[in-house]
């Protein structure tokens, strides 16, 4: 098993490395909010090198005296990267923990202050990243390419790394779809989202290689911009002009299934290319409805916003916005061939 997903832009041209060191990956959280200042939650605001998501929860609930379970973050962050982070920590009529002993060289607070609600997992909206490729080859204009990708984007897919190495957590979905237990909740939960992090990527591949990927059709399933919301297109909400314009100007996007139960509320002949895409994922289909998990919807394409770049000899430094959910290895992958990067993400 291999990641064929098909090209936006075409297969890339040029190599080169992310990632060589963690300064190579920067990624600043936008909670989209300030804390309140008061309330029984704590929110801390973290800069880490090198370190994990978990370990900085593990290391504060320790401090403060609590239980791992009280201790929150709204963005799993990777390690090999610089990362601002926030991350919440449940203290009800307690006062303020010292959590100095956290910091050292890869390790800084940058902000404490008490907020009035708890810290939840995807409660951010977006990330800011600064990324350095480096030791890049090849032949193109990558100028345009980058233009390209910033005035239409590039595929929503989830990264490789929910699948784990060699598609192991896909795997391990298959077998647990096939009768084995799995205890651990966390694993159950990571394999889960494996499945149907799969069966996105294979319906919006299948789309793009029709060349059908920034076409509506009559039966389309779209989604309002900047929110989880969306409508099917058809009787009540026809195909019509005033729809064309509203996807040209962006208020409106094309999606692809997040797989559970009910009908798929795609009709037509969107209906049957979707269906059509995950022809031989029966059984994965049918784990994820038995475990209860609804039919939702996920942006199809993925448009980077405040996209900058420049050239530094072999070297290429890129900032941009996305928002929460969403894969800055997907821009990267549009970019260059054998990065030999790990993922990040803004869930």
């Amino acid at each position: 098993m291999s990641n064929n997903w098909h090209y936006l832009h075409g297969q890339p041209q040029f190599h080169g490395r992310l990632k060589a060191v963690p300064e190579d990956f920067i990624v600043r959280e936008d909670l989209g909010f300030e804390p309140g200042g008061e309330g029984e939650h704590i929110l801390l605001h973290v800069r880490k090198r090198g370190q994990n998501t978990q370990w900085v929860a593990r290391e504060l609930a320790r401090l403060a005296g609590v239980a791992q379970r009280d201790v929150t973050w709204a963005g799993l962050k990777d390690r090999h990267a610089v990362t601002e982070q926030w991350f919440g920590v449940h203290l009800p009529g307690k006062e303020m923990p010292d959590f100095s002993p956290l910091e050292n060289d890869d390790v800084q607070i940058l902000a404490i202050a008490r907020h009035h609600k708890k810290l939840k997992t995807g409660a951010l909206k977006g990330n800011w990243f600064e990324l350095r490729i480096s030791g890049l080859e090849g032949e193109g204009e990558l100028d345009a390419r980058l233009a390209a990708i910033a005035a239409r984007g590039v595929p929503n897919y989830y990264g490789d790394q929910r699948f784990g190495r060699d598609f192991g957590n896909l795997e391990q979905a298959r077998a647990m779809f096939a009768g084995r237990r799995i205890k651990d909740r966390n694993k159950r939960s990571l394999f889960l989202s494996s499945a149907r992090s799969y069966l996105f990527n294979l319906a919006a591949s299948h789309r793009l290689a029709q060349g059908l990927g920034e076409q509506l059709l009559d039966g389309d399933c779209v989604m309002l911009a900047g929110s989880q919301s969306f409508f099917t297109l058809g009787e009540g909400n026809p195909l019509d002009e005033a729809m064309q314009v509203r996807f040209a100007e962006g208020d409106i996007r094309l999606s692809a299934p997040l797989w559970g139960r009910g009908r798929l509320p795609s009709q037509g002949g969107a209906a049957e290319l979707e269906q059509a895409a995950l022809t031989g994922q029966e059984a994965l289909c049918a784990g994820l409805e038995a475990n209860g998990l609804k039919q939702e919807r996920r942006a199809l394409l993925l448009k980077p916003e405040q996209l900058q770049w420049q050239r530094q000899g072999d070297a290429l430094r890129l900032s941009f916005w996305l928002p929460a959910g969403s894969y800055a290895t997907s821009l990267v992958r549009e970019l260059i061939k054998d990065s030999g990067s790990h993922e990040d993400t803004g869930e």
